[in-house]
């Protein structure tokens, strides 16, 4: 079968004829690939800054994001039958009896670090024509989202996040959303607590960045995006379509718009740039909380005003915390979501999508510059 791999002792990147992988288990599922996006962590592992083949092979199959259709299911499996699409997890167990979260599923949080990652991590990736993998690490999806479920991995980052920012804000009952507040669930809201601002910085305009804001959006939050492109570029344009305001980095500083923002509420980091990153959390209003979710390269130290920003976090309430990966939770809910996205801003969440290629194609989407937000491999 058609695979995309690299291989990095030789530091190459090829479209290779890989061995089909057949059903082992009662419950493994075999996987007809249809799209797999590319993202900043395949480009990184092109340029061999990380990426670790499986135990025993000299090469890593690419791939995390994915959109497959079952073709085959072994004898144990409830939930799945061959034509049903699927998204599939991509981090797995670290296996250590001792690390609770691996223990009960919630390997985005491993303790040990001993955790494998399909396409990143001693697992093959998704980047090829047939994938098989457990039940149990696959998501159903609807066959009206075909067109975009591939967008359903990079959706995870924005959802778990906002999940531990409702854990977190449930210390303010009066902020809130109260759908959310685990001790207001139902409750009627009162008349003077309706439309509470919520205000929310958006970093970065890529596809993790803008599946963010539509996830602010949708919630209710008043979202700002901020990014380097011309207000009138097409990321604007959709930034426009949902409901958010975009705010071009190259004509307006920050401190012009945290101004324009009010108090800033939450910042939702999705440029892996930690300059911008930290000086933009000197403007992170009070009781406001700043998720970072880019891992920045090996760059050259930074100066960064450490008795600001302790100063800060600590008179002004502020929380701050990082997010990697996901668990199956948010991809349910990723899934539950962009069904809501296509349905409120279907032409939006339809020009996330830059463009469908061959796998031949695969080098100019990996090692050049292809542009555009989101591209996709496709194997169909």
């Amino acid at each position: 079968m058609k695979a995309i791999a690299v291989f990095p002792s030789q530091k190459q990147v090829n479209l290779i004829d890989a061995p089909e992988p057949a059903l082992q288990g009662p419950a493994d599922v075999k996987l007809k690939m249809l799209d797999i996006g590319v993202c900043g962590t395949d480009k990184e592992i092109c340029s061999f800054e990380y990426g670790n083949p499986p135990a025993g092979s000299d090469y890593l199959i690419l791939g995390h994001e994915s959109l497959g259709r079952v073709v085959e299911v072994g004898p144990q499996v409830k939930t799945l039958k061959p034509g049903d699409l699927v998204v599939t997890i991509v981090r797995r167990p670290c296996g250590d009896p001792k690390c609770v979260p691996c223990s009960v599923m919630r390997q985005d949080f491993c303790v040990t670090g001993g955790f494998k990652e399909r396409g990143i991590n001693g697992l093959h990736g998704f980047m090829t024509e047939t994938v098989v993998d457990d039940e149990k690490y696959m998501n159903p999806v609807p066959v009206d989202l075909r067109d975009i479920g591939v967008l359903t991995e990079p959706l995870t980052i924005a959802e778990k996040s906002l999940f531990q920012v409702w854990d977190i804000q449930a210390r303010l009952p009066w902020a809130c959303r109260h759908d959310q507040h685990p001790h207001r669930k139902g409750e009627k809201i009162p008349p003077a607590e309706i439309g509470y601002p919520h205000n929310a910085v958006v970093l970065g305009a890529g596809p993790v960045g803008l599946l963010g804001a539509m996830l602010l959006c949708a919630n209710g939050f008043k979202t700002f995006v901020y990014s380097k492109e011309p207000a009138g570029s097409p990321k604007a344009a959709l930034t426009q379509q949902i409901g958010a305001t975009y705010v071009s980095g190259s004509t307006v500083p920050l401190d012009q718009l945290a101004q324009q923002v009010g108090n800033v509420d939450l910042v939702y980091e999705a440029t892996g740039a930690s300059r911008l990153a930290f000086e933009m959390l000197k403007y992170l209003g009070t009781n406001g909380v700043f998720v970072f979710t880019g891992v920045p390269g090996r760059k050259a130290p930074i100066s960064v005003d450490t008795d600001l920003l302790m100063r800060d976090l600590v008179l002004k309430n502020q929380v701050v915390f990082g997010s990697v990966n996901a668990g199956k939770n948010a991809y349910v809910k990723a899934i539950e979501d962009l069904a809501t996205f296509k349905a409120r801003w279907p032409n939006a969440v339809k020009a996330l999508i830059t463009g469908r290629f061959a796998p031949e194609k695969h080098k100019d989407l990996l090692l050049g510059d292809p542009g555009g937000i989101k591209n996709i491999i496709s194997f169909e």
